[in-house]
C-alpha cells in the first residue's frame, strides 16, 4: 500500500506491474480490495494500480459530499504524481461514474472505459428520493444500512452459495466511514448524465451488465449503448459480477485489453 497526500487528504493505492496503465476504481461501500483477485493476472501484462477513492478504505474525506468531479480530479492528481498520461479505466458502479467524469474531464488522458455493472446516466428522480432516504438511513443505523445494502447487491439465486463472500464484502464495507458513505451518496445524487461520452469517444468502451441487478435496471441500461459502438457483456447474476462471474469477467477484461 502507497500514500500520497491531497488537498490535505491521505489518498491510499497500489502500483503493480509494468506495461499500459490500467486503473481500477471501486464501487460505493468498497474499496481497493475488490480487485484482489484480479491483479495477478491484469499485472502480468500491464501496470495495473487500485485507488482507495475518497471517503472509502484507507483514503480520507474531503468534504460533505464528493462530486464525481471530485474523485476525478483525486485519480488526475495521482497519475500526474505517478508520471502517467494515458490509462485505461475500469470502474465499477460508482467507479464507472467517475470513470465517465474522468474522461469528460481530462479526455485526451484515457485508452479506454470499462463500466462495470454500471450507467452513464444521471440518477431518476426517483433515484435521488432513495439517495436522500438512504443518507437517513445510514444516519439512524450504520449497520443495518451497510448490511442490507450489500446484500441486495447480489441476485438472490446466489445469496446462498456465496454467503462467505457477501460476509467478506460487508466486512470491507463497515470499514467505509460514516461521513465517507454519506459524501459518496451525496456525491452521485448530483451527478451528470455522460451518456454522450459512449456516443462519440474516440477509444474502446466495454459495458457489462447483470440481468438480474438490483440495482441498475437491465433494459434501461441495455438502452444507452443504443447506436452507438460500445461492447456489450451481460451475465446473468446481480450487481457484483466481480464475484458472481469472477472467472468469465476476467476473460473478458483480459480481451478488452488487448484491443486498447
Amino acid at each position: 500500500m502507497k500514500q500520497i497526500i491531497y488537498k490535505n487528504s491521505k489518498i491510499s493505492y497500489t502500483d503493480q506491474g509494468k506495461g499500459t496503465a490500467v486503473v481500477l476504481l471501486h464501487g460505493f461501500l468498497e474499496n481497493k480490495s475488490m480487485w484482489n483477485a484480479f491483479i495477478p493476472e491484469l499485472a502480468k501484462k500491464h501496470r495495473v494500480i487500485t485507488i482507495d477513492l475518497l471517503g472509502h478504505g484507507e483514503t480520507e474525506c474531503l468534504g460533505y459530499v464528493h462530486a464525481m468531479e471530485d474523485q476525478a480530479d483525486m485519480v488526475y492528481a495521482l497519475l500526474l504524481f505517478l508520471k502517467i498520461r494515458k490509462v485505461v479505466l475500469v470502474g465499477h458502479s460508482m467507479g464507472g461514474y467517475i470513470a465517465l467524469a474522468f474522461a469528460e474531464l481530462f479526455p485526451d488522458n484515457v485508452k479506454g472505459l470499462f463500466l462495470l455493472n454500471s450507467t452513464s446516466r444521471a440518477d431518476s428522480e426517483e433515484k435521488k428520493i432513495n439517495r436522500d432516504r438512504a443518507i437517513v438511513a445510514v444516519k439512524q443505523n450504520y449497520g443495518a444500512f451497510v448490511s442490507m445494502s450489500i446484500a441486495n447487491l447480489f441476485s438472490q439465486d446466489n445469496r446462498e452459495r456465496l454467503a462467505t463472500e457477501i460476509e467478506k464484502v460487508k466486512g470491507e464495507a463497515l470499514k467505509t466511514p460514516l461521513q465517507g458513505i454519506v459524501a459518496a451518496l451525496e456525491g452521485m445524487k448530483i451527478r451528470k448524465d455522460r451518456e454522450v461520452i459512449l456516443h462519440f469517444a474516440p477509444y474502446p468502451i466495454q459495458l457489462v451488465l447483470g440481468q438480474k441487478d438490483g440495482v441498475l435496471h437491465f433494459e434501461e441500461n441495455i438502452d444507452q449503448i443504443e447506436a452507438t459502438k460500445v461492447q456489450l457483456t451481460t451475465f446473468p447474476d446481480g450487481h457484483m459480477s466481480h464475484i458472481e462471474n469472477e472467472k468469465e469477467l476476467k476473460q473478458v477484461l483480459v480481451e478488452f485489453l488487448k484491443k486498447v
